[in-house]
Protein backbone atom coordinates (compact mmCIF):
# COMPACT_ATOMS: atom_id res chain seq x y z
CA UNK A 1 0.00 0.00 0.00
CA UNK A 2 1.76 3.47 -1.30
CA UNK A 3 1.60 6.60 1.07
CA UNK A 4 -1.11 8.13 -0.14
CA UNK A 5 -3.59 5.51 -0.03
CA UNK A 6 -2.81 4.66 3.83
CA UNK A 7 -3.99 8.41 4.58
CA UNK A 8 -7.04 7.60 2.66
CA UNK A 9 -7.72 4.34 3.90
CA UNK A 10 -7.50 6.45 7.50
CA UNK A 11 -10.17 8.45 6.41
CA UNK A 12 -12.67 6.15 3.96
CA UNK A 13 -11.62 2.76 5.53
CA UNK A 14 -14.48 0.66 6.94
CA UNK A 15 -13.58 1.42 10.76
CA UNK A 16 -13.31 -1.75 12.69
CA UNK A 17 -11.02 -3.61 10.22
CA UNK A 18 -8.72 -0.43 10.05
CA UNK A 19 -8.82 -0.51 13.71
CA UNK A 20 -7.71 -4.44 14.11
CA UNK A 21 -4.70 -3.28 11.18
CA UNK A 22 -3.47 -0.59 13.73
CA UNK A 23 -4.45 -2.45 17.05
CA UNK A 24 -3.32 -5.92 16.59
CA UNK A 25 0.20 -4.42 15.83
CA UNK A 26 -0.03 -2.23 18.91
CA UNK A 27 -1.33 -5.32 21.39
CA UNK A 28 2.25 -6.94 20.35
CA UNK A 29 4.14 -3.47 20.66
CA UNK A 30 2.56 -3.09 24.28
CA UNK A 31 3.09 -6.66 25.32
CA UNK A 32 6.63 -6.16 24.06
CA UNK A 33 6.94 -2.92 26.14
CA UNK A 34 5.73 -4.44 29.36
CA UNK A 35 7.76 -7.29 28.71
CA UNK A 36 11.07 -5.63 29.31
CA UNK A 37 10.20 -5.05 33.41
CA UNK A 38 7.65 -8.49 33.30
CA UNK A 39 10.70 -10.84 32.17
CA UNK A 40 13.28 -9.24 34.33
CA UNK A 41 10.28 -9.77 37.56
CA UNK A 42 9.98 -13.61 36.36
CA UNK A 43 13.36 -14.45 36.48
CA UNK A 44 14.44 -12.34 39.36
CA UNK A 45 11.12 -13.68 41.33
CA UNK A 46 11.79 -17.31 41.16
CA UNK A 47 15.27 -17.70 41.18
CA UNK A 48 16.60 -14.28 43.47
CA UNK A 49 14.25 -14.17 46.37
CA UNK A 50 12.02 -11.93 48.26
CA UNK A 51 14.17 -9.28 48.26
CA UNK A 52 15.18 -9.06 45.34
CA UNK A 53 11.66 -8.62 43.85
CA UNK A 54 11.14 -6.13 46.56
CA UNK A 55 13.99 -4.00 45.42
CA UNK A 56 12.76 -4.40 41.77
CA UNK A 57 9.61 -3.47 42.73
CA UNK A 58 11.06 -0.42 44.57
CA UNK A 59 12.73 1.03 41.52
CA UNK A 60 9.46 1.21 39.49
CA UNK A 61 8.12 4.49 40.25
CA UNK A 62 11.80 6.09 40.08
CA UNK A 63 11.56 3.79 35.99
CA UNK A 64 8.03 5.43 35.59
CA UNK A 65 9.33 9.31 36.49
CA UNK A 66 11.99 9.07 33.73
CA UNK A 67 9.18 6.89 31.64
CA UNK A 68 7.19 9.66 31.78
CA UNK A 69 8.98 11.98 29.52
CA UNK A 70 8.34 9.25 26.94
CA UNK A 71 4.74 9.76 25.83
CA UNK A 72 5.50 13.56 27.01
CA UNK A 73 6.94 13.70 23.85
CA UNK A 74 6.35 10.38 21.60
CA UNK A 75 1.98 11.22 22.33
CA UNK A 76 2.46 14.82 21.71
CA UNK A 77 4.93 14.04 18.29
CA UNK A 78 2.81 10.96 17.27
CA UNK A 79 -1.15 13.38 17.79
CA UNK A 80 0.44 16.35 15.76
CA UNK A 81 1.86 14.41 12.96
CA UNK A 82 -1.85 12.22 12.22
CA UNK A 83 -3.21 15.31 12.55
CA UNK A 84 -1.31 17.31 10.16
CA UNK A 85 -1.76 14.19 8.06
CA UNK A 86 -5.36 14.68 8.03
CA UNK A 87 -5.13 18.16 6.94
CA UNK A 88 -2.71 17.61 3.60
CA UNK A 89 0.30 19.06 5.75
CA UNK A 90 2.92 16.69 5.59
CA UNK A 91 5.80 19.25 5.75
CA UNK A 92 4.61 19.72 8.93
CA UNK A 93 4.48 16.20 9.81
CA UNK A 94 8.32 16.00 8.72
CA UNK A 95 8.86 19.12 11.40
CA UNK A 96 7.01 17.25 14.15
CA UNK A 97 9.10 13.71 13.38
CA UNK A 98 12.99 16.06 13.23
CA UNK A 99 11.66 17.44 16.71
CA UNK A 100 10.92 14.37 18.50
CA UNK A 101 14.64 13.28 18.09
CA UNK A 102 15.90 16.52 18.98
CA UNK A 103 13.29 16.60 22.41
CA UNK A 104 14.79 12.79 23.17
CA UNK A 105 18.62 13.37 22.96
CA UNK A 106 17.98 16.42 25.43
CA UNK A 107 15.76 14.23 27.68
CA UNK A 108 18.79 12.03 27.62
CA UNK A 109 21.54 14.70 28.30
CA UNK A 110 19.31 16.74 31.08
CA UNK A 111 16.80 14.59 33.40
CA UNK A 112 18.54 10.97 33.10
CA UNK A 113 21.79 12.95 34.58
CA UNK A 114 19.62 14.78 37.39
CA UNK A 115 17.84 11.81 38.43
CA UNK A 116 20.63 9.51 38.98
CA UNK A 117 22.33 12.23 41.37
CA UNK A 118 19.39 11.60 43.69
CA UNK A 119 18.19 7.47 43.44
CA UNK A 120 19.81 7.09 46.91
CA UNK A 121 18.13 9.81 49.03
CA UNK A 122 15.38 9.13 46.58
CA UNK A 123 14.90 5.15 47.74
CA UNK A 124 15.69 5.41 51.19
CA UNK A 125 12.59 8.20 51.36
CA UNK A 126 10.15 5.24 49.80
CA UNK A 127 11.83 2.48 51.82
CA UNK A 128 11.42 4.85 55.55
CA UNK A 129 13.10 1.86 57.37
CA UNK A 130 10.53 -0.65 56.32
CA UNK A 131 11.87 -2.86 54.64
CA UNK A 132 15.51 -4.94 54.59
CA UNK A 133 18.50 -3.49 53.75
CA UNK A 134 19.23 -6.37 50.82
CA UNK A 135 15.79 -4.49 49.09
CA UNK A 136 17.06 -1.33 49.56
CA UNK A 137 20.98 -2.42 47.84
CA UNK A 138 19.19 -4.26 45.21
CA UNK A 139 16.86 -1.94 44.09
CA UNK A 140 19.92 0.59 44.15
CA UNK A 141 22.00 -1.17 42.29
CA UNK A 142 19.89 -1.93 39.45
CA UNK A 143 19.35 2.05 38.76
CA UNK A 144 22.52 3.11 38.53
CA UNK A 145 23.14 0.90 35.72
CA UNK A 146 20.04 1.34 33.87
CA UNK A 147 19.53 5.10 34.12
CA UNK A 148 22.14 6.62 32.47
CA UNK A 149 20.64 4.20 28.66
CA UNK A 150 17.25 4.56 29.74
CA UNK A 151 17.40 7.65 26.81
CA UNK A 152 17.75 4.84 24.47
CA UNK A 153 14.23 3.29 25.23
CA UNK A 154 12.66 6.84 25.11
CA UNK A 155 14.10 7.44 21.31
CA UNK A 156 12.60 3.79 20.58
CA UNK A 157 9.23 4.37 22.16
CA UNK A 158 8.93 7.74 20.66
CA UNK A 159 9.72 7.27 17.15
CA UNK A 160 7.64 4.08 17.41
CA UNK A 161 4.69 6.35 18.33
CA UNK A 162 5.53 8.68 15.51
CA UNK A 163 5.26 5.41 12.71
CA UNK A 164 1.78 4.23 14.27
CA UNK A 165 0.68 8.11 13.66
CA UNK A 166 2.57 7.71 9.79
CA UNK A 167 0.31 4.54 9.36
CA UNK A 168 3.15 2.10 10.23
CA UNK A 169 1.91 0.38 12.97
CA UNK A 170 3.79 -3.04 12.02
CA UNK A 171 6.83 -1.57 11.97
CA UNK A 172 6.69 0.13 14.69
CA UNK A 173 5.98 -3.49 16.24
CA UNK A 174 9.02 -4.59 15.21
CA UNK A 175 12.01 -2.43 16.22
CA UNK A 176 10.53 -3.04 20.07
CA UNK A 177 10.22 -6.80 19.01
CA UNK A 178 13.69 -6.75 18.79
CA UNK A 179 14.80 -5.36 21.72
CA UNK A 180 12.08 -7.48 23.84
CA UNK A 181 13.28 -10.81 22.04
CA UNK A 182 16.74 -9.96 22.93
CA UNK A 183 15.97 -9.08 26.80
CA UNK A 184 14.23 -12.68 27.22
CA UNK A 185 17.22 -14.34 26.22
CA UNK A 186 19.89 -12.41 27.78
CA UNK A 187 18.13 -12.43 31.21
CA UNK A 188 19.24 -15.26 31.90
CA UNK A 189 22.21 -15.61 30.72
CA UNK A 190 23.18 -12.53 32.70
CA UNK A 191 21.40 -12.97 35.76
CA UNK A 192 22.07 -17.10 36.28
CA UNK A 193 25.55 -18.71 36.98
CA UNK A 194 24.16 -21.60 35.07
CA UNK A 195 21.26 -21.42 32.65
CA UNK A 196 18.73 -24.68 32.17
CA UNK A 197 18.79 -25.79 28.34
CA UNK A 198 16.82 -28.77 27.59
CA UNK A 199 18.84 -31.35 29.51
CA UNK A 200 21.92 -29.46 30.02
CA UNK A 201 22.24 -26.25 30.96
CA UNK A 202 24.89 -23.06 29.83
CA UNK A 203 27.22 -21.20 31.99
CA UNK A 204 26.20 -17.63 32.98
CA UNK A 205 27.82 -14.49 33.68
CA UNK A 206 25.82 -14.69 37.28
CA UNK A 207 25.26 -11.17 38.02
CA UNK A 208 21.68 -11.42 39.48
CA UNK A 209 19.74 -7.83 39.70
CA UNK A 210 22.90 -6.57 38.19
CA UNK A 211 22.68 -8.78 35.07
CA UNK A 212 18.83 -8.15 34.88
CA UNK A 213 19.94 -4.23 34.15
CA UNK A 214 22.72 -4.72 31.86
CA UNK A 215 20.30 -7.22 29.68
CA UNK A 216 17.80 -4.45 29.66
CA UNK A 217 20.51 -2.18 28.42
CA UNK A 218 21.80 -3.96 25.24
CA UNK A 219 17.57 -4.89 24.63
CA UNK A 220 16.73 -0.99 24.44
CA UNK A 221 19.73 -0.10 22.16
CA UNK A 222 18.87 -3.12 19.94
CA UNK A 223 15.11 -1.66 19.80
CA UNK A 224 16.62 2.27 19.01
CA UNK A 225 18.88 1.09 16.21
CA UNK A 226 16.06 -0.72 14.65
CA UNK A 227 13.46 2.22 14.91
CA UNK A 228 16.14 4.76 13.34
CA UNK A 229 17.06 2.02 10.34
CA UNK A 230 13.58 2.00 9.49
CA UNK A 231 13.48 6.06 8.85
CA UNK A 232 16.84 5.74 7.36
CA UNK A 233 16.02 3.08 5.20
CA UNK A 234 13.43 5.50 3.09
CA UNK A 235 10.12 2.94 3.77
CA UNK A 236 8.22 5.73 6.24
CA UNK A 237 5.38 7.80 5.16
CA UNK A 238 7.14 10.65 6.90
CA UNK A 239 10.97 11.39 6.09
CA UNK A 240 13.02 12.12 8.80
CA UNK A 241 15.11 14.70 7.52
CA UNK A 242 18.25 15.94 9.73
CA UNK A 243 17.62 19.33 8.82
CA UNK A 244 14.33 18.74 10.90
CA UNK A 245 16.29 17.74 14.30
CA UNK A 246 15.57 20.27 15.95
CA UNK A 247 13.25 22.57 18.12
CA UNK A 248 10.54 24.87 16.49
CA UNK A 249 8.81 27.37 18.46
CA UNK A 250 5.57 26.55 16.61
CA UNK A 251 5.81 23.01 17.31
CA UNK A 252 7.34 22.48 20.38
CA UNK A 253 3.91 24.24 22.71
CA UNK A 254 1.95 22.06 20.58
CA UNK A 255 2.99 19.08 21.77
CA UNK A 256 4.19 19.66 25.10
CA UNK A 257 1.00 20.40 25.74
CA UNK A 258 -0.76 17.28 24.25
CA UNK A 259 1.68 15.22 25.86
CA UNK A 260 1.10 16.66 29.25
CA UNK A 261 -2.04 14.66 29.45
CA UNK A 262 0.24 11.17 29.68
CA UNK A 263 3.17 12.76 30.73
CA UNK A 264 1.20 13.42 33.90
CA UNK A 265 -0.87 10.10 34.14
CA UNK A 266 2.75 8.47 34.53
CA UNK A 267 4.07 11.17 37.10
CA UNK A 268 0.92 10.74 38.98
CA UNK A 269 1.39 6.73 38.55
CA UNK A 270 4.64 6.76 40.12
CA UNK A 271 3.71 9.31 42.59
CA UNK A 272 1.08 6.47 43.36
CA UNK A 273 3.84 3.65 43.54
CA UNK A 274 6.00 5.09 45.58
CA UNK A 275 3.34 6.55 47.94
CA UNK A 276 2.21 2.93 48.07
CA UNK A 277 5.43 1.20 48.50
CA UNK A 278 5.99 3.73 51.69
CA UNK A 279 2.74 2.67 53.30
CA UNK A 280 3.33 -0.85 53.04
CA UNK A 281 6.94 0.13 54.65
CA UNK A 282 5.37 2.25 57.12
CA UNK A 283 2.05 -0.11 58.28
CA UNK A 284 3.94 -3.35 58.18
CA UNK A 285 5.06 -3.18 61.58
CA UNK A 286 8.63 -5.11 60.85
CA UNK A 287 10.78 -4.88 57.50
CA UNK A 288 10.38 -8.69 56.37
CA UNK A 289 7.00 -8.33 56.55
CA UNK A 290 7.26 -5.06 54.62
CA UNK A 291 9.33 -6.87 51.99
CA UNK A 292 7.21 -9.04 51.46
CA UNK A 293 4.06 -6.31 51.01
CA UNK A 294 6.15 -4.27 48.32
CA UNK A 295 6.84 -7.48 46.74
CA UNK A 296 3.27 -8.26 46.58
CA UNK A 297 2.94 -4.83 45.11
CA UNK A 298 4.92 -5.87 42.61
CA UNK A 299 3.55 -8.68 41.28
CA UNK A 300 -0.37 -6.92 41.47
CA UNK A 301 1.23 -4.37 39.69
CA UNK A 302 3.08 -7.38 36.70
CA UNK A 303 -0.47 -9.10 36.10
CA UNK A 304 -2.58 -5.46 36.29
CA UNK A 305 0.11 -4.46 33.47
CA UNK A 306 -0.18 -7.50 31.16
CA UNK A 307 -4.03 -7.42 31.29
CA UNK A 308 -4.09 -3.97 30.50
CA UNK A 309 -2.13 -4.07 27.30
CA UNK A 310 -5.42 -5.17 25.09
CA UNK A 311 -7.55 -2.15 26.54
CA UNK A 312 -4.23 -0.26 25.48
CA UNK A 313 -3.52 -1.58 22.32
CA UNK A 314 -7.44 -0.56 21.46
CA UNK A 315 -6.58 3.03 22.20
CA UNK A 316 -3.64 2.89 20.28
CA UNK A 317 -5.24 1.99 17.38
CA UNK A 318 -8.15 4.48 17.79
CA UNK A 319 -6.09 7.50 18.65
CA UNK A 320 -4.78 7.63 14.80
CA UNK A 321 -8.16 7.22 13.01
CA UNK A 322 -9.75 9.88 15.32
CA UNK A 323 -6.79 12.07 15.19
CA UNK A 324 -7.38 11.96 11.46
CA UNK A 325 -10.54 12.20 10.99
CA UNK A 326 -11.15 15.34 13.41
CA UNK A 327 -8.35 16.99 11.22
CA UNK A 328 -10.57 15.84 8.30
CA UNK A 329 -13.24 17.75 9.77
CA UNK A 330 -15.29 14.06 9.71
CA UNK A 331 -16.99 14.51 13.00
CA UNK A 332 -19.44 11.74 12.08
CA UNK A 333 -16.72 9.32 11.89
CA UNK A 334 -14.67 10.74 14.67
CA UNK A 335 -17.95 9.99 16.74
CA UNK A 336 -18.62 6.50 16.04
CA UNK A 337 -15.12 5.83 17.06
CA UNK A 338 -15.29 7.36 19.98
CA UNK A 339 -18.59 5.18 20.46
CA UNK A 340 -16.57 1.94 19.80
CA UNK A 341 -13.66 2.37 21.35
CA UNK A 342 -15.40 2.90 24.34
CA UNK A 343 -17.58 -0.18 24.01
CA UNK A 344 -14.79 -2.72 22.97
CA UNK A 345 -12.22 -0.69 25.68
CA UNK A 346 -15.00 -1.99 28.58
CA UNK A 347 -15.76 -5.67 27.47
CA UNK A 348 -12.12 -5.83 27.27
CA UNK A 349 -11.27 -4.93 30.44
CA UNK A 350 -14.09 -6.42 32.52
CA UNK A 351 -13.42 -9.95 30.51
CA UNK A 352 -9.54 -9.53 32.42
CA UNK A 353 -10.71 -8.09 35.39
CA UNK A 354 -12.84 -11.73 35.70
CA UNK A 355 -9.66 -13.70 34.73
CA UNK A 356 -7.78 -11.64 37.03
CA UNK A 357 -10.09 -12.51 40.31
CA UNK A 358 -10.84 -16.50 39.09
CA UNK A 359 -6.74 -17.08 38.46
CA UNK A 360 -5.20 -14.78 40.99
CA UNK A 361 -3.35 -17.37 43.04
CA UNK A 362 -1.94 -19.33 39.63
CA UNK A 363 -1.30 -15.47 38.08
CA UNK A 364 1.06 -14.60 41.62
CA UNK A 365 2.53 -17.61 41.63
CA UNK A 366 4.03 -17.34 37.42
CA UNK A 367 5.50 -14.15 38.96
CA UNK A 368 7.32 -15.41 42.23
CA UNK A 369 7.46 -18.22 44.31
CA UNK A 370 9.04 -17.39 47.12
CA UNK A 371 7.48 -18.31 50.41
CA UNK A 372 4.67 -16.07 52.17
CA UNK A 373 4.92 -13.98 48.59
CA UNK A 374 2.57 -15.50 46.30
CA UNK A 375 -0.19 -15.73 48.63
CA UNK A 376 0.04 -12.06 49.41
CA UNK A 377 0.37 -11.30 45.48
CA UNK A 378 -2.46 -13.75 45.09
CA UNK A 379 -4.60 -11.57 47.60
CA UNK A 380 -3.30 -8.40 46.09
CA UNK A 381 -4.63 -9.55 42.95
CA UNK A 382 -7.90 -9.98 43.95
CA UNK A 383 -8.98 -7.14 45.86
CA UNK A 384 -6.96 -4.67 43.97
CA UNK A 385 -8.76 -5.53 40.87
CA UNK A 386 -12.09 -6.34 42.21
CA UNK A 387 -13.20 -2.84 40.45
CA UNK A 388 -11.29 -2.65 37.80
CA UNK A 389 -14.26 -3.00 35.16
CA UNK A 390 -15.49 -0.10 35.54
CA UNK A 391 -12.56 2.10 34.18
CA UNK A 392 -12.96 1.31 30.37
CA UNK A 393 -15.34 4.80 30.01
CA UNK A 394 -11.69 6.30 31.32
CA UNK A 395 -9.57 5.24 29.64
CA UNK A 396 -11.69 5.41 26.31
CA UNK A 397 -12.11 9.16 27.05
CA UNK A 398 -8.46 10.24 27.89
CA UNK A 399 -7.67 8.28 24.73
CA UNK A 400 -10.17 10.31 22.47
CA UNK A 401 -9.47 14.25 24.02
CA UNK A 402 -5.92 13.52 23.35
CA UNK A 403 -6.35 12.41 19.81
CA UNK A 404 -8.26 15.65 19.31
CA UNK A 405 -5.48 17.91 20.58
CA UNK A 406 -7.50 18.95 23.62
CA UNK A 407 -5.16 18.05 26.28
CA UNK A 408 -6.99 20.34 29.52
CA UNK A 409 -9.91 17.63 29.75
CA UNK A 410 -7.57 14.53 28.81
CA UNK A 411 -5.15 15.90 31.43
CA UNK A 412 -8.29 16.00 34.24
CA UNK A 413 -9.54 12.82 32.97
CA UNK A 414 -6.31 10.80 33.40
CA UNK A 415 -5.18 12.05 36.77
CA UNK A 416 -8.51 11.98 38.57
CA UNK A 417 -8.01 7.89 39.10
CA UNK A 418 -4.50 8.66 40.61
CA UNK A 419 -4.20 11.71 42.20
CA UNK A 420 -7.55 12.76 43.16
CA UNK A 421 -8.73 10.08 44.16
CA UNK A 422 -6.68 7.16 45.21
CA UNK A 423 -3.66 8.80 46.62
CA UNK A 424 -6.06 10.55 48.93
CA UNK A 425 -7.51 7.16 49.66
CA UNK A 426 -3.96 5.65 50.20
CA UNK A 427 -2.91 8.07 52.87
CA UNK A 428 -6.23 8.26 54.62
CA UNK A 429 -7.79 4.91 54.81
CA UNK A 430 -5.34 3.05 56.75
CA UNK A 431 -5.74 6.00 59.62
CA UNK A 432 -9.31 5.10 59.41
CA UNK A 433 -8.94 1.70 59.36
CA UNK A 434 -5.82 1.02 62.10
CA UNK A 435 -6.72 -2.62 63.58
CA UNK A 436 -6.21 -3.94 59.25
CA UNK A 437 -4.04 -0.69 57.72
CA UNK A 438 -2.65 -3.16 54.79
CA UNK A 439 -6.10 -4.59 53.72
CA UNK A 440 -6.77 -0.59 53.92
CA UNK A 441 -4.25 0.42 51.30
CA UNK A 442 -5.72 -2.14 49.02
CA UNK A 443 -9.27 -0.82 49.37
CA UNK A 444 -7.89 2.20 48.37
CA UNK A 445 -7.72 0.82 44.54
CA UNK A 446 -11.43 -0.33 43.32
CA UNK A 447 -12.53 2.48 45.47
CA UNK A 448 -10.51 5.23 42.76
CA UNK A 449 -11.82 3.00 39.88
CA UNK A 450 -15.39 3.04 40.56
CA UNK A 451 -15.96 6.43 41.43
CA UNK A 452 -13.61 7.52 38.16
CA UNK A 453 -15.82 5.56 36.22
CA UNK A 454 -18.87 8.08 37.59
CA UNK A 455 -16.97 11.09 37.24
CA UNK A 456 -16.04 10.38 33.40
CA UNK A 457 -19.85 10.25 32.20
CA UNK A 458 -20.39 13.50 31.97
CA UNK A 459 -17.66 14.90 29.59
CA UNK A 460 -17.80 12.36 27.53
CA UNK A 461 -22.19 12.77 27.10
CA UNK A 462 -21.28 16.23 26.32
CA UNK A 463 -18.54 15.78 23.57
CA UNK A 464 -20.81 13.08 21.83
CA UNK A 465 -23.88 15.49 22.04
CA UNK A 466 -21.50 18.10 20.32
CA UNK A 467 -20.05 16.01 17.82
CA UNK A 468 -23.59 14.90 16.25
CA UNK A 469 -24.50 18.74 16.41
CA UNK A 470 -20.91 19.52 14.51
CA UNK A 471 -21.61 16.83 11.78
CA UNK A 472 -22.27 17.66 7.86
CA UNK A 473 -25.51 17.17 7.34
CA UNK A 474 -25.54 13.41 5.30
CA UNK A 475 -22.40 12.69 6.39
CA UNK A 476 -21.24 9.07 6.46
CA UNK A 477 -19.17 7.13 9.61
Amino acid sequence: MDRDAKLRELGSGRILPLLWRFAWPSFVTMGLNMLYNVVDRVYIGHGCGTDAIAGLTMTFPLMMVMGAFGPLIGVGSGTVISISLGEGDRGKAERALGQCVAMKLLLGATVAPALFCVLGPLLSAMAGGGVTDDALRLARQYLRIVVPFHFLAHLAFGLSACMRSEGSPVAAMGCLAVGTVANFVLDPLFIFSRVPLGPVSLPGFGLGVAGAAWATNVAMTLSCAAALLHYAGGRSVVRLRASNVRIFRDLAPRVLAIGLSPFLMQFAGSTINFSINHAFARWSGNPETGAVQVAAFGIFQTVSMLFFIPSMGIQHGFGPIIGYNWGAKAYARVRRCMDLSVSLTTVVIASSCAVQLLLARSLAWCIADAPGVTDAGAFAIRIGNCMVWSIGLNVAATTYFQSVGRPRTAIVLSLMRQVLILLPCVWALPRLLPARPILAIWLALPISDFATFLASIPPMLRERRALADAARPGESA
